[in-house]
């Protein structure tokens, strides 16, 4: 740009309005060319549909439109060869790829932003990369409960201490330990669905005064597809909408979105299905760092219930003996820059004004990132579990008498004691134990016969750790019936999903 009063040809899609030269430092402030390049595919995609929809809306001649899509494929065609060029000038991919349709056909290039804001397209691309994404990370996450349930499958019989607040409690089956963890992912899969569906509207164009036909989501039970309503629908554009008679269904068949944006100034500025699946990510880590800790405190010497591959394994630079558990770790720690994302996301959009601001360009970095750490997550995690190695010896080994304190107490019960007074008299037995320096099972009927006389010569059945576990048969529990009962029900949600 030139001085005097005078503007030339900037390269810039918004420079007619400017005469002065931007800032080197503010132009490298400003460009998000450097991350929002991965758009490049949906962003071609996006451009033919709306170039369809200019021609239905006699804004394109069928020519002009052919000469559009010929170009657009061939921009396409460079960015999978590697071959395409990136200009100074070309702060971000819808500038990138239009600069180059121009090169390619002329000056017909610039009938293709008729009608158009960046504000519409960048969101529509977004919206189009995070559906393919979701799609993506759902059947990784699937393969990961899969996994897991597999596993539960082939180790049912193993028994190992459950604990709460890290302390021993009940002899459980590891099976049961590893769904526990199965069925927090299976809530964290249909969630992502769920915020799918939210991804899955259109933001771009505007059918003026004509009827849309427009998907409504409606919260209901899982995999309910929308339904429709006849309703009129003005939005989109920058602000105001597409006054040139765009015909919006026709983009949302083109692009096989499953409803319209219901108002233009929202459909611009709102990044709630950033932030839900910003939120996603966070929660499914959060589960995915439990069990993690799990499995580090497994791995230790102290526990020796689980030993890592050597595949998901590193040793130590300065001590030979080591084997650290630094999938795991990393598993662990990648959750805090998920939730760093997740809250900055927030952080940007509480205080900002209606319709589009420049702050919301900060969205794609926070997608980018937190979708390529949960693909690379949820692959390492499924390798960690397929691969583990467990010491049934060591977990039978940790089964102690004083597990089944909780037990002694239901024998009671169901020899018609109070469950209060039941409790009592087992947190008694175990005193006794302890004071005699002996475990609970060894304490002799006389004994125990001088805190209830209801103890008799078939409370010896109390100590067996395999009668234990199979009480617990109600459905969740962790009897082997509940087991294969959760197996089958995790199994049904996949394929559900799948379907």
């Amino acid at each position: 740009m030139t001085g005097g009063g005078k503007s030339q040809e900037s390269g810039k899609l918004w420079g007619g309005r400017f005469v002065g030269a931007v800032d080197p430092i503010m132009e490298k402030f400003n460009a998000s060319i450097a991350y929002d390049r991965q758009l490049w595919e949906v962003d071609v995609q996006g451009s033919k549909a709306y170039s369809r929809g200019l021609q239905k809306a006699g804004l394109l001649t069928k020519a002009e439109m052919d000469k559009i899509l010929h170009g657009l494929d061939k921009v396409a065609e460079e960015w999978a060869q590697g071959t395409f060029k990136l200009n100074p000038n070309d702060e971000d991919i819808h500038t990138a790829n239009e600069r180059r349709l121009k090169e390619l056909i002329g000056e017909t290039a610039g009938k293709l932003h008729t009608g158009r804001s960046r504000n519409d397209q960048v969101v529509t691309d977004l919206r189009l990369w995070m559906r393919q994404n979701c799609s993506t990370l759902s059947a990784l996450l699937r393969e990961l409960i899969r996994t897991m349930v597999d596993r539960a499958e082939a180790e049912r019989d193993i028994l190992f201490p459950g604990y709460t607040h890290l302390q021993r409690a009940q002899p459980i089956r590891w099976s049961h330990w590893i769904l526990s963890h199965a069925v927090a992912l299976t809530r964290d899969s249909e969630r992502l669905l769920e915020v799918q569906k939210r991804i899955n509207v259109l933001p771009l164009g505007s059918p003026g005064n004509q009827d849309a036909t427009l998907g409504v989501y409606v919260p209901g039970p899982a995999f309910q597809e929308p339904w429709s309503l006849r309703i009129p629908c003005p939005c989109s554009g920058a602000i105001a909408g597409n006054p040139l008679g765009v015909d919006r269904e026709l983009l949302r068949t083109e692009l096989k979105f499953g409803a319209i944006t219901l108002n233009s100034m929202d459909a611009t500025s709102e990044r709630d299905f950033v932030a839900e699946f910003l939120f996603w990510a966070s929660l499914c880590m959060t589960h995915l760092s439990r069990m993690a800790e799990d499995l580090i405190l497994y791995g230790t010497k102290e526990f020796s219930f689980v030993q890592l591959s050597d595949a998901y394994s590193t040793g130590s630079s300065l001590m030979p003996q080591k084997k650290n558990p630094d999938s795991l770790e990393l598993i662990r720690s990648k959750a805090g820059r998920v939730f760093g994302r997740c809250a900055g996301l927030l952080m940007t959009l509480k205080g900002l004004p209606s319709t589009y601001n420049k702050d919301l360009q900060e969205d794609k970095e926070a997608v980018f990132e937190v979708s390529d750490t949960m693909g690379a997550v949820l692959q390492v995690a499924t390798g960690v579990i397929s691969t583990l190695q467990i010491h049934r010896e060591n977990m039978v080994q940790a089964l102690s008498p004083d597990m089944l304190a909780t037990d002694l107490a239901y024998y009671l019960v169901r020899k018609g004691m109070p469950f209060r007074q039941a409790h009592e008299a087992s947190g008694k037995a175990v005193f006794m134990a302890e004071t005699k320096g002996v475990a609970l099972n060894q304490l002799s009927l006389q004994e125990l016969q001088t805190i209830s006389h209801l103890f008799s010569g078939d409370v010896s059945q109390v100590w067996d750790y395999g009668h234990s576990v199979e009480q617990y048969s109600a459905l969740g529990g962790t009897a082997r019936s509940s087991v294969d009962w959760q197996i089958s029900q995790v199994r049904a949600l996949l394929r559900a999903q799948q379907a």
